[in-house]
């Protein structure tokens, strides 16, 4: 016995079923599984008699997968037309329903060689946008082929010879739909691992420390920290010289030597101390090609062992105190009395000769707390040290900061050669720390004034209730405890201090200002300075980060004490690190902890740690060298 069945479309699905019932507008069909439907009229595309529907569509798919697609579309020319009409062209005679039914499988299936046009009605794609489509198949399975090629190099250990041109990129801000990513993102899943780890384990991260600098690289200087050449700025010719030698301290790895100081004794005990800071702003005017180059980098960035400087060396080489030169500076004399009172103060630029330029790993061995209270100090400069560092204590007394009051901090120098890093402590608040600091403090709070007692706008910085900001006009900086200050002491390393020099070279020369009330340079590059320092002083204490568990690795530290900050927050007491140590008992700050040191993880920068103990009273913590 047969029925009437029908082939229908439902949800882009083809589908047969046996008719119950026909309406005209729509059937009532009973689909080979036993389910029941209701189908519009619209959508059944053939009627047909079979005796079972059982293995139909099976069939038709089987019969299609024959027909070839090229020759049908060859065959069926520009037109419209029904697939019942070409099956019958197709097959040479009236279709039977499996033959029609195969045919609309097929041309249902080749939406790349066939366009739809209604209900199984099809229109041949133009040649061109066929050969185009294919194309774009073929490409995408080449692609395919590729991604896969990728992923198992990656998963056997080996970096794609593809990868290194977009090494970067990959590790530090991949895109997502480019193929590299997409197998790199694939062959990280399998391993359960990051991508810079799966690079390490392909031996392609040689160095860790590198990986961390290098991200800071692209995300900030993308086009690298190389300079454009260019000629070295000019020197003024019609400064006066300065009337005594000068000399600068800083540490052994500094360049960009930007302060000096100079003392002339009278007979009468009172003293005339210069304070000299470098003057780049005299040969780097406003929206100059050097004047550019600093605003975009707006400050000198420091790591362990490496820096990136913000001017080019020429023009660092033209206006840093080096030892042996003569140079232009914007110099600040103080008058002392024969008391250490201090009468008055001059500004001017002035060519300065810097006699020598003193370090500070081999001033400490001489200039320390023992010469000072022996009041000898073995160097060529010892006896202008000692008064400076007396007039230093009378400075630090008077901003409310007195001697008695300071805490020994320690700071750390890293000393990084290659692979290898050294970290060594140091007691922060020696005498010739009070020097320089008392003398620079001195100096901006100064100049601070100043520019406040004309009403000229600079880049001021205040400290109040706790909250350090940057502003054009002048605020108390408590911290300090000075009424006004400005970073003006660096113009070599920071954009802040050589726009505040321009500010007061202008008024020292009666100029008008350089930047006004208003001056939207000055308060954008106030917004973008605050941003980018922050953004510089962040990579800075991850590279120091990095560096202390290089350090733990290296050493093969297995035990360190620490201090307890809060909760379970310490310090280790031999390296500036701090640490969140879970299994820290709750031990009031300060109390100190022996720590077992885990594994090191150098991508990460994290490290594992236990808490093993507290030290007996008669383990004293390290002393600082």
């Amino acid at each position: 016995m047969t029925c009437m069945n029908v082939l229908f479309e439902e949800q882009g699905d083809f589908k047969v079923g046996t008719v119950l019932s026909d309406n005209g507008t729509s059937v009532q069909v009973e689909t080979a599984s036993g389910k029941r439907a209701k189908v519009k009229a619209a959508a059944v595309l053939l009627r047909f008699e079979t005796s079972a529907l059982v293995g139909f569509l099976a069939e038709a798919q089987a019969l299609a997968a024959a027909i070839e697609l090229d020759f049908v579309w060859q065959c069926c020319g520009p037109d419209e037309f029904g697939f019942e009409a070409l099956a019958e062209d197709y097959f040479g005679q009236r279709p039977s329903a499996l033959q029609a039914a195969a045919l609309l499988l097929k041309l249902h299936s080749a939406p790349m060689y066939f366009y739809r046009r209604g209900k199984g009605r099809y229109k041949a794609a133009p040649e061109d946008a066929l050969n185009a489509a294919l194309a774009a198949i073929e490409r995408k399975q080449r692609q395919t082929e590729l991604q896969q090629r990728y992923v198992e190099e990656l998963l056997g250990g080996r970096l794609p010879a593809e990868f290194e041109p977009v090494r970067a990129r990959l590790l530090y801000k991949p895109d997502r739909n480019a193929l590299e990513a997409k197998a790199l993102e694939a062959a990280c899943a399998v391993l359960k691992t990051t991508p810079a780890k799966l690079f390490e384990r392909c031996g392609a991260l040689p160095s860790s420390a590198r990986y961390h600098a290098d991200r800071f690289l692209f995300e900030h200087f993308p086009e690298g920290t190389g300079f454009p050449a260019l000629e070295p700025p000019p020197l003024p010719v019609d400064l006066p010289q300065a009337p005594a030698p000068a000399y600068s301290i800083d540490d052994a790895a500094t360049t960009e030597i930007d302060d000096a100081f100079s003392l002339i004794e009278r007979a009468d005990g009172s003293m005339r101390v210069g304070v000299h800071i470098a003057a780049p702003a005299l040969g780097i005017p406003i929206d100059s090609e050097l004047d550019r180059i600093a605003r975009r980098r707006l400050s000198t960035v420091y790591m362990p062992g490496d820096k990136i400087t913000m001017l080019p060396p020429q023009a660092i080489e033209r206006y840093t105190l080096a030892a042996g030169t003569a140079v232009p500076a914007l110099s600040f004399y103080a008058d002392v009395s024969p008391a250490l009172d201090l009468i008055a103060t001059e500004s001017r630029l002035e060519m300065v000769w810097i006699e020598a330029n003193l370090r500070l790993d081999m001033l400490e061995r001489v200039f320390n707390d023992d010469a000072v209270r022996a009041r000898r100090v073995e160097h060529a400069f010892g006896a202008q040290l000692l008064r400076l560092h007396d007039w230093a204590q009378r400075l630090e007394a008077g901003r409310g900061k007195p001697d008695a009051a300071r805490e020994a901090r320690a700071e750390y120098d890293f000393r990084v050669d290659g692979e290898h890093i050294e970290i060594a402590q140091r007691k922060r608040g020696l005498p010739i720390d009070r020097v320089v600091s008392e003398l620079m403090i001195l100096v901006n709070s100064r100049w601070a004034r100043l520019l406040d007692e004309h009403d000229w706008p600079g880049v001021f910085r205040s400290q109040q209730e706790g909250r350090v900001k940057m502003a054009s006009a002048a605020a108390p900086h408590q911290g300090l405890g000075v009424a006004h200050y400005v970073w003006a002491s660096s113009p070599l390393r920071r954009y802040v201090d050589l726009m505040n020099q321009r500010q007061l070279i202008a008024l020292i020369r009666g100029e008008a200002p350089v930047y006004g009330r208003n001056s939207e340079a000055l308060f954008a590059a106030i917004r973008d300075f605050e941003l980018t320092y922050e953004i510089y002083a962040d990579f800075q204490r991850q590279m120091e980060r990095y560096w202390c568990l290089r350090w733990i690795v290296q050493e093969q530290a297995r035990m360190l004490n620490a201090q307890v900050i809060r909760d379970t927050l310490v310090r280790l007491e031999r390296l500036p690190l701090v640490l969140r140590v879970p299994s820290v008992p709750d031990l009031a700050p300060g109390t100190r902890v022996e720590l077992e040191i885990g594994a090191v993880d150098l991508i990460e920068l994290a490290v594992t740690c236990e808490f093993r103990r507290r030290p007996a009273p008669a383990d004293a913590a390290p002393a600082v060298a």
